[in-house]
């Protein structure tokens, strides 16, 4: 969704599914910061007789992802899900591995702590489409180290066929995702190797 660039804030997106079908769970991706994010919600079509934003899945706890969660839990009455317990305002704290039924399709949780210790991607298979929040997938040195639960979550994403990466910011990455992310996982290896043999 558009926002006001003088706001710092993360993308929000609205997913609603292809029907708009009452079964659909129409739901949010981060909630960043932009009051005017509600006024976009109201002017998006999200079906009849449903909730404008059922749920709305934080990708981690950021004030540039979350900060606007009071506002929409009392604009729509939306239930927040997120990876931290300890965030104000979390009704269900999702779990790695966990299964959500996100507008109209299924969508794996994947606890990916490299930004933040909360950190999750959220990945559709029949789509190939996955939410990366900050997470970061696309690494281009190896000049940095990385803790071990990252380089696990890197991997296990590397094995997924994804076709779009929707980030936290910026624009989606829509071309070569797989060979993005699977070049990652090898600076990072190499990256690890480096810092312990201590070049």
């Amino acid at each position: 969704m558009t926002r006001d660039h003088k706001i710092y804030t993360s993308n929000v997106y609205l997913v609603t599914g292809n029907s708009n079908s009452i079964r659909d769970v129409n739901t949010l991706i981060d909630v960043g910061r932009d009051p005017s994010i509600i006024k976009k919600i109201y002017q998006a079509s999200t079906g009849i007789g449903k909730h404008k934003v059922e749920m709305a899945v934080l990708t981690h706890s950021h004030y540039d992802h979350a900060n606007m969660v009071p506002e929409i839990k009392a604009e729509f009455n939306s239930k927040i899900y997120a990876y931290s317990s300890s965030f104000k305002g979390v009704d269900h704290r999702v779990r790695d591995g966990e299964i959500l039924k996100i507008a109209d399709r299924q969508f794996e949780v994947i606890h990916s702590p490299g930004h933040s210790s909360d950190s999750i991607c959220l990945y559709c298979k029949t789509e190939g489409v996955l939410f990366a929040g900050d997470t970061p997938l696309i690494i281009k040195s190896t000049d940095a180290s990385y803790e071990m639960n990252f380089v696990r979550a890197l991997e296990k994403i590397a094995h997924k066929n994804i076709k779009t990466i929707y980030p936290g910011h910026g624009p989606p990455v829509l071309d070569n995702c797989n060979e993005l992310v699977r070049t990652s996982v090898n600076l990072v290896s190499k990256s690890n190797i480096k810092r312990a043999s201590g070049w």
